[in-house]
């Protein structure tokens, strides 16, 4: 337990936080990868280079800094990343060598001594952070379908738009398949040649649980270059072997009676699709709406795929084409806006589901904001390192 000096130490560091936070997540960063070069195979190089990363640590802990006297309240954000590590492969031994890396990280970018208050105290949050964060996660481990990356063998490899490539994943020992939560995703474990490192990435599955295989569905990255979705269109075929985490991750749809609203952006489809198939066979009379936001026809992956789903009446597919190649395509046409959402949206009281780049949700979650949605109502996912939408209202 911390002393109510220490809490009182940590609070005192929020505005410092606010301010230097990202210094001291870079600083820790680079000197742990440059001491410890073996943790690159766990963590994605890419976010590191563009500051994501460091962003999402340095927003974690001024989260724990300001909650220090009710850390059960950041317990959501504590599962959400613990899932994560899980399918990483993140290990009690990693948390020590963290600790010990982070807290000197503080001490020379803030210019502390090892035994000022501030380091002693954030020590001994760390310790306590640290021990949720394993026991968390030894939960994880021991419910998760396998231990480790599982090898698979690549069933078929089908084209979906001009962007997107699905992947069906079989084992290769023949086995079963657990079953998965719609809105969860695996990591993909990838040896590429000429890298140094292995490269893990995140895809959500996006079919529906239950059958003899997992489904990815790839959207080919280049800005910035995406080495591991470059990899998979480019190299990786039908009958290849690939490596795979059990499933992971808390963005799942709820039961409930109420209209669902799922609203994608992009290839932020995926998860909401494992989704929208789920809800479809056990509860068919619930009334789902699924607006898609995407640039063009030529670029809009598994639209058919859903399409073909929306044959009752109770079932609405919206289509909002930024920019058409054919006048006649889509519902609408440009951006999604407040009119056009709030065309779509039902009377009573429903769940929200977005996935989609961080600025398109943040758009969508504003607009629902404003047309008095509760917060309480909208879940989302990023495609990247942990982070909350803000909320501007």
């Amino acid at each position: 337990m911390l002393t109510n000096e220490q809490m009182t130490v940590i609070t005192s560091t929020v505005p410092v936080l606010e301010e230097h936070g990202v210094k001291v997540t870079t600083r820790f960063y680079r000197q742990l990868f440059n001491d410890h070069p073996e943790l690159l195979n766990l963590f994605n190089h890419v976010n590191q280079e563009t500051g994501d990363q460091p962003k999402a640590l340095a927003y974690s802990l001024y989260q724990a800094a300001s909650n220090i006297e009710n850390l059960e309240s950041i317990l959501p954000v504590v599962k959400q990343i613990a899932h994560k590590h899980r399918s990483i492969g993140v290990k009690e031994e990693h948390y020590p060598i963290v600790g010990e890396y982070l807290l000197q990280a503080m001490q020379d970018e803030l210019g502390l001594n090892s035994d000022d208050p501030v380091i002693e105290a954030w020590g001994a949050a760390y310790g306590i952070i640290a021990d949720v964060f394993i026991q968390v996660e030894k939960e994880m481990y021991e419910q998760a379908g396998w231990d480790g990356f599982r090898e698979m063998k690549v069933s078929s490899k089908v084209r979906e738009s001009d962007e997107i490539y699905s992947f069906y994943f079989s084992p290769a020992d023949g086995g079963p398949l657990p079953l998965f939560q719609p809105g969860q995703y695996i990591s993909i474990e990838a040896s590429i040649p000429g890298e140094k490192y292995r490269h893990i990435r995140q895809y959500s599955l996006s079919d529906a649980p239950g059958k003899n295989h997992y489904r990815i569905s790839v959207k080919r990255e280049n800005n910035p270059e995406g080495i591991v979705s470059n990899y998979l269109h480019d190299q990786v075929n039908a009958e290849d072997s690939i490596y795979i985490s059990a499933p992971a991750g808390d963005f799942t749809v709820k039961e409930a009676h109420s209209p669902l609203i799922l609203i994608s952006g992009g290839v932020g489809v995926t998860p909401l699709l494992s989704m929208y198939k789920r809800v479809r066979e056990s509860q068919p009379e619930r009334p789902v709406t699924f607006v898609q936001a995407v640039r063009n026809e030529n670029v809009h992956g598994l639209a058919e795929e859903i399409h073909v789903l929306k044959e009752d009446s109770h079932i609405r597919h919206i289509v909002c084409y930024e920019e058409p190649e054919n006048i006649d395509a889509g519902d609408f046409k440009g951006r999604l806006t407040p009119e056009a959402l709030a065309s779509f949206l039902p009377q009573e009281q429903a769940e929200y589901y977005l996935c989609g780049p961080e600025l398109f949700m943040q758009s969508v979650y504003d607009m629902l904001k404003d047309l008095g949605i509760s917060s309480n109502q909208i879940s989302y996912e990023f495609f990247g390192p942990t982070m909350t939408l803000v909320e501007n209202k």
